[in-house]
């Protein structure tokens, strides 16, 4: 007989033991802890009461839904995680995105610049050599 008195809710119990008809079978499938850390208190299930197969069976199913409610847990704290890593690496892609865009314009706009003084060295050149002629043209003719 077993009895189910109040233990503290700050004090994990772990009592495994066999669902089997025979008590002599004690496989890890069927062995199932009374206290689930994830599940709050008000959720844990209740020990069968072992002459009655019925609570046998729904303290087996109401296990299965706590291991259950568990791995999902664990699977969404995994999501999570790999959620917060891709994010950081979007944020990355986002900033070294705008920093191609903005060295992109400031090579554009270079560009241009430089453009713009090769046309105004021309400008010059040619006016040097033009200078050049009209001083040779009036030193030839003093």
């Amino acid at each position: 007989m077993i009895t189910t008195a109040r233990i503290p809710a700050d004090k994990p119990v772990r009592i495994s033991f066999s669902l089997n008809d025979s008590p002599d079978e004690s496989s890890a499938e069927n062995a199932f802890p009374l206290s689930f850390p994830d599940v709050d208190q008000q959720l844990q299930p209740l020990p069968p009461c072992n002459t009655s197969k019925e609570s046998m069976q729904v303290f087996k199913q109401h296990c299965k839904i706590a291991e259950e409610y568990h791995q999902v847990k664990r699977e969404i704290a995994l999501l999570e995680e790999r959620k917060k890593e891709l994010m950081a690496r979007l944020d990355q892609f986002e900033k070294e995105s705008s920093d191609v865009v903005h060295l992109a314009k400031e090579y554009e706009q270079l560009t241009k610049e430089n453009q713009s003084l090769n046309l105004a060295h021309s400008r010059c050149k040619e006016q040097l050599e033009n200078l050049r002629i009209q001083y040779q043209k009036w030193q030839g003719s003093s």
